[in-house]
């Protein structure tokens, strides 16, 4: 399967992956035909990219961290809890404390896997997804940092509601001291005996930066918990990857960029360096155009090297595929991925 920009698909072609509504209930299933009328919603819809059957790329598959019925039950517990939480009714800690155990149990067992970041997003249900992302980045990176169980799901439990103050914040120009999200949302998790103060403190500290020109309290380097770190680097990769409220996307590559511009002013840098190594940085699936003018898809990863895939070229005779190539990248160190391909 291939990535492809939503205004590039024709009607006939194959959905690649399955996508979810806002809770956490099947939208389209992956293997559906689609139509004028499901292109034109899904545009409504607000989704910008999908992934198209190819038969030149049928067994690129993206190796995931979480299962379908892991993230299913994580963004059907956490619509749930905001539901919740938007009529003035307490949401259920325990409900969402169980969806975590699951997490956890696919993040230990996948912990080896590159993160790629596959899920498509619509309006309605991108909150819930950048949620469910940013928790298991997190607890990527919290596992490689040496963190022991019981902190793990204390960061997790933080992670997945470090933007639980949004639903209680009134509509303002700018976000500030005890009006800003973050502070809203301590409030609201601290009160709940079932979770650690320190999730709490996740939700309270995740825009804090270490120069100290962060927010709600300005707090530097060491006054920010380590879990808040962690969440502030994951909480920026994945808004800068998908900011569908300014309508803007940029490639992980790009984001990439951009967060080590961050390095030491807005982010720890050492927390910064564990979470370049669990993220892909071409995903499987994504066009690209290599230093030798040829261009491909990326349909393989290597942990240790992220910036070098493997890129299946097609060989054509005219417009008529004739076969394929495969150029590891780890394995030609004089041919690079001059640009991705949309």
């Amino acid at each position: 399967m291939k990535l492809v920009d939503i205004e590039a698909v024709e009607p006939g072609q194959t959905l690649g992956r399955t996508i979810f509504s806002a809770n956490g209930t099947v939208l389209l299933s992956a293997g559906v035909q689609l139509t004028v009328f499901m292109i034109s919603t899904l545009k409504r819809l607000g989704v910008t990219m999908v992934y198209i059957s190819d038969p030149m790329f049928q067994d690129v598959t993206i190796e995931e961290v979480l299962s379908e019925t892991t993230k299913h039950a994580v963004i059907k517990q956490m619509s749930e809890a905001f539901d919740a939480l938007r009529s003035g009714k307490p949401f259920n800690a325990k409900a969402i404390s169980m969806s975590v155990n699951q997490l956890l149990e696919d993040v230990m067992r996948n912990q080896n896997v590159l993160v790629q970041l596959s899920d498509i997003r619509t309006a309605d249900n991108a909150m819930y997804i950048h949620a469910m992302n940013v928790c298991m980045m997190s607890t990527l990176v919290g596992l490689n940092m040496g963190l022991n169980m019981i902190q793990l799901k204390e960061l997790a439990i933080g992670a997945l509601l470090h933007d639980i103050g949004k639903l209680d914040a009134p509509e303002r120009e700018k976000e500030e001291g005890r009006f800003h999200h973050a502070w809203r949302g301590f409030e609201m998790l601290k009160m709940k005996r079932e979770y650690s103060l320190l999730s709490a403190h996740v939700a309270f500290q995740h825009h804090e930066w270490v120069n100290g020109t962060g927010q709600p309290r300005g707090l530097t380097g060491d006054e920010i918990h380590l879990y808040s770190k962690i969440v502030a680097v994951a909480n920026t990769y994945d808004n800068l990857l998908y900011d569908l409220s300014e309508g803007k996307r940029i490639l992980p590559h790009e984001a990439i960029e951009r967060l080590n511009a961050l390095s030491e002013t807005q982010l720890d840098r050492s927390v910064l360096i564990e979470f370049l190594r669990i993220v892909s940085v071409y995903p499987n699936g994504i066009s690209v155009r290599l230093s030798n003018r040829q261009t491909g898809v990326v349909v393989g990863q290597h942990r240790g090297l992220p910036g070098r895939p493997i890129v299946r070229v097609i060989d054509k005779s005219g417009d008529e595929a004739i076969g394929a190539t495969e150029i590891d990248l780890s394995q030609h160190p004089t041919i690079f991925i001059e640009a991705v391909l949309l």
